[in-house]
C-alpha cells in the first residue's frame, strides 16, 4: 500500500517559512507585502478560491486587496484596472481568477500584468525563463508539486517521469521543472499511442487531464510516485481526482489524495511567489 503524501501538511509547512521570513523582514527592513487579487462576474468556484487566498495572506501576514468587478466589466475597464495596480508600490503580487467572462481576452489581460508582480507566473516573460531555468517564479501548481515530490525523499535524478497533460498551466511547465531536476521526461496528451505502457514505465508520474479517474492501478509502476493534480466529480457527484485513488494505492509507492493533496499547495506556492515578488521590488536577496 502506497505512502499518503499530505499536502495539507506540506502547505502548512510552506506557509509557515513564509509567514516567519514576512514576519522577520518586516522587523529588519519594513517589508510589507501585499497581493491584490482580480475576480470578475459571481462565479461560485472561483469566490471559494478568491476568499481561500485572502485567508492564507491574513495567515502569513501579507495585505490583500481584493477587487470583486461586476460581470458586465468591460475588457478596457479590466486592463484599467490591472494598469492601476502596476503602478501601485502597496501591490506586490496580481493575480486575476481565471476564469474570466466570455467578452473578456484572457490573454490579453495576462499579457497586461507587470512580469514582475505577475505571481500566477502565466506571463510570456515569467514562462520564457522557466524554459531556460532563470526564473524568478514558478506557476503554483507545478512548483506545489515538486514541493510534493521533493518531501517523498524520493531523489528525481535520472528518474523516468511521465506528465499527462499539456496545458500552459500545469502539464508543459511540469514537464520543464522536472527536466531541471534532471528527470528523464515523457509529456502525454489525447493523442499519445500505448499511454498504459509508457505510464507503467514511469518511476514518478503526475497526471493532470481533468478526467475522473481516467489512471488505474493497472497503469502504475509498482513503488511509483503518483501526483493526481485533478479535481473532478466521480459518477455519485463525490469529488476525486484523475487517478483512481483505490486502485493506484495499491501500486504506488507514494501518493496524494484528492481532496488533500496537490490542492493546497498551489495556495501556499502562491504566498511564496507573493512574498519573493516583495523581496526582488524591494532589492532585498
Amino acid at each position: 500500500m502506497a505512502q499518503i503524501i499530505d499536502g495539507k501538511a506540506v502547505s502548512a509547512s510552506v506557509k509557515a517559512e513564509v509567514a516567519e521570513e514576512t514576519a522577520r523582514l518586516r522587523e529588519t527592513n519594513g517589508l510589507k507585502v501585499g497581493l491584490a487579487v482580480v475576480i470578475v462576474g459571481n462565479d461560485p468556484a472561483s469566490r471559494v478560491y478568491v476568499n481561500n487566498k485572502k485567508k492564507a495572506c491574513e495567515a502569513v501576514g501579507f495585505q490583500s486587496y481584493e477587487y470583486a468587478l461586476d460581470e458586465s466589466t468591460t475588457q478596457e475597464q479590466l486592463l484599467d484596472l490591472v494598469n492601476v495596480l502596476n503602478r501601485d508600490d502597496r501591490v506586490n503580487g496580481i493575480l486575476v481568477q481565471l476564469p474570466l467572462p466570455k467578452h473578456i481576452d484572457e490573454k490579453a489581460v495576462i499579457n497586461a500584468i507587470s512580469p514582475d508582480k505577475d505571481v500566477d507566473a502565466f506571463h510570456p516573460v515569467n514562462v520564457g525563463k522557466i524554459m531556460i531555468g532563470e526564473y524568478s517564479f514558478l506557476p503554483c501548481t507545478p512548483a506545489g508539486v515538486m514541493r510534493l515530490i521533493e518531501s517523498t525523499g524520493v531523489d528525481i535524478t535520472g528518474k523516468q517521469c511521465v506528465v499527462i497533460g499539456r496545458s500552459n498551466i500545469v502539464g508543459k511547465p511540469q514537464a520543464m521543472l522536472l527536466l531541471q531536476k534532471n528527470g528523464t521526461v515523457t509529456i502525454c496528451h489525447s493523442k499519445t499511442k500505448n499511454l498504459k505502457e509508457i505510464c507503467l514505465g514511469a518511476d514518478i508520474l503526475v497526471v493532470a487531464i481533468g478526467r475522473a479517474k481516467f489512471v488505474t492501478g493497472d497503469m502504475i509502476k509498482e513503488g511509483a510516485v503518483v501526483i493526481d493534480v485533478g479535481m473532478d466529480r466521480d459518477e455519485n457527484g463525490k469529488l476525486c481526482g484523475d487517478v483512481d485513488f483505490e486502485s493506484a494505492e495499491k501500486k504506488a509507492g507514494y501518493i496524494t489524495p484528492v481532496p488533500g493533496g496537490v490542492g493546497p499547495m498551489t495556495i501556499a506556492m502562491l504566498m511564496k511567489n507573493t512574498l519573493t515578488a516583495a523581496k526582488q521590488q524591494a532589492g532585498i536577496e
